[in-house]
């Protein structure tokens, strides 16, 4: 007996019962899914390439550093064997032996930057140590340690111990200030170099406040442009979009020329007798706000005014019509119906913002840096990738969180972008 195949396009139809037909329906509906997949495969291609192979590249340089396992391959082996603690000599032969290959192959540097991220200050050690060793020279306990006792501690060694691992938690744990614990636990890193934390609650605080001060200034907005008519609202929301012509390096910088001290901002304050005293904006949180408030105006507006441009104003009629005073009315009728565009107009906000990186290190002082600054220090600075994929790879956690709390509060599908 043949199967029953619906004919596409159809709401309601008799099922095809006959084998042929059948078959015929089922080439045809897979011809179109492979028509779809050709047309879409380049796009998907491209994305695969330039999108996700370079994050999932950086992102697994948080968890993968083969830096020190590559350069110490014998004082990895002979770890192995060894105590916990400070080595026996087998141990530190096998280290100057390791020190005095890197530095013949210029890759002793590299072993010192990363033994110095997982134990600050360790950096000058190895290269000192790379000066003092000699070839042909054995390489004791007691002649390593008596060139620099920093060799004879067991911080020393645990960090080395971890260094040589391929794989590790190190950077993720310091990206939340814990560290390994000798013990085998988890701690707190001392309280002075404990950063990255504060950072973090600083830069979801500035993506909330900026967040807040767009839905204050673009949810009356987006009324009037939905309540204009078709031609001025149309008007209008090319002055919205205008900041858009120009990049947005351009339009921090000229952030920095209006919130100066004697700039157009604290003149038109006491042209208003608002103040009577210029502010200090400049590298300051409040300017970094204003400024990133600016930018970021169109992104929450465009999705506020799409949901509103939906509503017929019938509705609010039919509501006051019934009794309902203008507040209820715009609480029960209007907000639920343009709340789907207001939450996706937040969300972008919020999570763009999180990224903010010119904008802070232009307007904002050494106290206002956020974390894409860090990242960005990490990479073009430090030369620490595996930092720096860390921090990133915690953002993206903690964004993809949000992203999935939001929308189980609200509904993905209720969300509007446009």
């Amino acid at each position: 007996m043949g199967r029953s195949v619906a004919l596409p396009g159809a709401a309601s139809v008799a099922p095809v019962t006959d084998p042929t037909l059948a078959a015929a329906v089922h080439r045809a509906a897979r011809g179109q899914r492979l028509t779809a997949l050709l047309l879409v495969g380049p796009l998907l291609l491209l994305l695969l390439f330039s999108f996700c192979f370079p994050i999932a590249s950086l992102l697994g340089r948080a968890i993968y550093d083969p830096t020190m396992a590559d350069s110490l391959p014998r004082t990895a082996a002979a770890l192995q064997a060894a105590p916990d603690g400070v080595p026996p000599d087998p141990v530190f032969a096998a280290l100057a032996e390791d020190l005095l290959a890197a530095k013949q192959d210029n890759s002793l540097y590299a072993v010192a930057k990363t033994l110095n991220s997982l134990l600050p200050a360790a950096r000058s050690h190895v290269l000192r140590a790379g000066r003092f060793l000699q070839p042909g020279q054995p390489a004791t306990r007691e002649s390593m340690t008596g060139a620099d006792p920093f060799w004879g501690e067991p911080d020393t060694w645990f960090a080395i111990r971890h260094g040589v691992q391929r794989f590790t938690t190190t950077y993720l744990l310091a990206a939340i200030d814990l560290r390994w614990l000798p013990d085998g636990g988890i701690g707190q890193v001392p309280e002075g170099e404990a950063i990255y934390r504060a950072v973090f609650v600083r830069t979801f605080l500035v993506a909330a406040a900026v967040t807040i001060a767009t839905l204050i200034l673009g949810f009356p907005l987006a009324w009037m442009l939905a309540n204009l008519p078709n031609r001025l609202s149309g008007r209008l929301i090319m002055l919205v979009l205008l900041p858009f012509w120009t990049s947005i390096l351009v339009r921090t910088a000229a952030w920095t020329v209006l919130l100066q001290k004697y700039g157009l901002l604290n003149d038109l304050l006491l042209w208003l007798h608002v103040s009577s005293d210029r502010f200090d904006l400049m590298y300051t949180r409040t300017g970094m706000i204003i400024a990133m408030t600016h930018i970021q105006l169109p992104f929450t507006l465009l999705p506020i005014y799409s949901a509103m441009r939906t509503l017929q104003p019938s509705q609010m009629r039919a509501a006051y019509s019934l009794g309902a005073r203008p507040f209820t009315a715009f609480r029960r009728v209007y907000l639920p119906q343009v709340m789907p565009g207001v939450a996706a107009g937040a969300l972008l906000t919020f999570i763009l913002c999180l990224g903010y990186f010119i904008t802070p290190a232009l307007v904002g002082g050494p106290a206002d840096q956020l974390i894409s600054n860090f990242i960005s220090n990490y990479i073009n600075v430090e030369l620490n990738w595996q930092m720096a994929a860390a921090l990133s790879f915690i953002l993206l956690a903690l964004t993809l969180a949000l992203y999935g709390l939001f929308t189980k509060l609200l509904g993905v599908d209720r969300l509007k972008l446009v």
